[in-house]
């Protein structure tokens, strides 16, 4: 072999070191690409999209070619849409502001202005790009981000392709970014996703969940397959029940317009929740590879249903106007732009079933609602109760169901619930917890979930995004109690802001916060629900969403006295 064709085989043998994913040494960093960004005006381009973009920057995982793109209708100039993202930046950003990233990352700036059904806007988003290529060096890899209504989809899509601007090549890649809601139920998400493929190829096309972006729900897969503590208990054996929860402190204020006819099943359900389902449900992969990831939650949603009768395991609600803290607060009937007839639902819970050996026989609570008492998001894991065959009913009246709660926001961590001697001469058992924050054990902070999502967008990893199937499995589930809410079905609860409580003993014992081991702010009292329809199960979902603390069946009020009572459910 001459020296020439050694040269020629050293080259196509050489691997570049930042981008081997066993080196744990180096971040792994993008390549040359651009991002562009329609609806690039909106508030989730303002307040996530932009101090993403710019954080990555910061952390040093962009690389020099890279540029930035806005497409929008309003009348900018390229140093217009830069201060919109420097005043983005300042207001929003989670690492501090350099002038040195900055001025680096502004040089990649354009902004092309026009509508959606634009020709001449595309042709010049076109030439645009092709310019970029030239002068910033991105070529000619371009992900286009739709932070746009589904509505506009098909436009911005046809468009993309006329001009060009959707066909890659082995050396050029082109990717598109898709928002939810993504269709509003299994037939509109079919179509959708046929009017998607028709330009952009399956495994070019990132349907953004950003919970799957966030660490905690990522540390999942690491806490139940790299321990081998929780794994083995992980199934119908053990666990008596699996809670899924988020809730938002914060109505629906300038969204009341978009909101209605959505509601929050098909808010947040249909993509949050259902996919936070599969991760704690599924089994344990082969390889945290892209595809092995997504059959093992295709296998989990492929066995989920609903529990019947619904009118019993599913309730839904909306919140009334009242007093959240010391702040007055107006009612979903009052804020502007909503429906007064509208039956749209703030407020949602379903019960679903797992039809597979690991998980037969136990109910999974999935809910989610506006304007609660608090924000959080949690997965609640309760197992069953032991037989206390040594044990008398004075020894564990305080003792309740063992837990593990993975906090997904905002304060991210697990927490472990299990009884322990209470110090003294008698045999007393008492709940106690064992925490894990992840603010405390780490150094490092948590990106935001969009920084994760957007690096693996430019990376080419599609681990953290659902595929068709996960999409349409997903509606698939949710679509029979929407048609039954939609038909008139029962279950319905009006949601009343008050600080009472009828519990007997609230007068000596303050709600006690279990993280925090302090008495809880008088804004986190929780709300109590006006019992609208029958349905022991449905008031079970009311009681299980306002108490304390979320897995235990006792107000935490009467957690004291052990006297079991229903203060957050004043209807049930």
């Amino acid at each position: 072999m001459n020296t020439a064709d050694s040269n020629l085989k050293d080259q196509a043998e050489w691997h570049n070191p930042l981008r081997d994913p066993r080196d744990k040494r180096l971040p792994r960093i993008a390549g040359p690409c651009s991002l562009v960004i329609f609806g690039v005006t909106g508030d989730l381009a303002r307040k996530k999209l932009m101090p993403a973009v710019y954080d990555l920057a910061n952390r040093g995982l962009l690389p020099p070619g890279f540029a930035l793109v806005g497409f929008a209708r309003r009348e900018w100039g390229k140093e217009d849409f830069a201060q919109v993202v420097h005043d983005a930046v300042r207001d929003h950003a989670r690492t501090p502001f350099s002038e040195e990233v900055w001025s680096t990352l502004a040089e990649g700036f354009r902004f092309v202005q026009g509508s959606f059904d634009d020709d001449e806007a595309f042709d010049e988003l076109s030439r645009t790009l092709a310019e970029l290529d030239e002068t910033r060096g991105t070529a000619g890899n371009h992900a286009f981000y739709l932070s746009i209504p589904p509505g506009a989809f098909p436009v911005v899509l046809e468009q993309l392709s006329r001009s060009g601007l959707a066909e890659g090549d082995a050396e050029k890649w082109r990717r598109v970014v898709i928002e939810k809601p993504f269709g509003h139920d299994l037939q509109s998400a079919k179509e959708l996703n046929a009017v998607v493929n028709r330009v952009f190829p399956e495994d070019t096309v990132f349907r953004i969940d950003h919970y799957l972006g966030k660490e905690t729900v990522q540390n999942i897969l690491a806490l139940r397959f790299a321990n081998q503590l929780f794994d083995p208990i992980w199934n119908a054996h053990y666990v008596d029940h699996v809670q899924i929860t988020m809730a938002e402190d914060i109505g629906l204020g300038g969204r009341a317009g978009y909101y209605d006819g959505i509601g929050a099943a098909r808010d947040v359900i249909q993509n949050h929740l259902l996919q936070l389902l599969a991760i704690t449900a599924m089994e344990e992969p082969v390889s945290f590879s892209p595809s092995e990831l997504q059959s093992e939650k295709i296998k989990v949603l492929s066995a989920t249903k609903l529990a019947e009768p619904l009118e019993e395991t599913a309730a839904r609600g909306q919140y009334t106007g009242g007093w959240q803290g010391s702040q007055k607060v107006s009612g979903l009937k009052e804020e502007e732009g909503f429906d007064s007839e509208s039956s749209t639902e703030t407020y949602a819970a379903i019960t679903l079933e797992v039809d597979t050996r690991r998980w037969g026989g136990v109910p999974f609570y999935l809910r989610t609602g506006k304007a609660l008492g608090r924000r959080v998001t949690e997965i609640a894991m309760v197992f069953k109760r032991a037989p206390h065959l040594p044990f008398d009913a004075t020894m564990t009246e305080e003792l309740g169901q063992n837990a593990l709660v993975i906090r997904v926001q905002p304060d991210e961590g697990v927490t472990m619930r299990f009884g322990s001697k209470v110090p003294g001469s008698s045999m007393e058992v008492r709940d106690v917890s064992m925490d894990f924050s992840y603010g405390q054990a780490f150094t490092e902070s948590s990106p935001e979930a969009y920084e994760r999502l957007i690096l693996d967008v430019l990376l080419g990893e599609p681990s953290l995004f659902p595929v068709n199937a996960e999409v349409e499995l997903s509606w698939k589930i949710l679509d029979p109690i929407l048609d039954f809410w939609a038909a008139g079905g029962t279950g319905f609860w009006r949601l009343r802001l008050r600080h009472a409580s009828s519990c007997s003993c609230s007068a000596n014992f303050a709600p006690q916060d279990s993280r925090q081991g302090r008495p809880a702010s008088p804004q986190y009292l929780p709300w109590q629900y006006q019992h609208v329809t029958s349905g022991e199960t449905a008031a079970a979902h009311c009681r299980a969403e306002e108490r304390w603390h979320l897995t235990s069946e006792i107000c935490p009020c009467c957690s004291r006295c052990a006297r079991k009572c229903t203060w957050a459910c004043s209807g049930g």
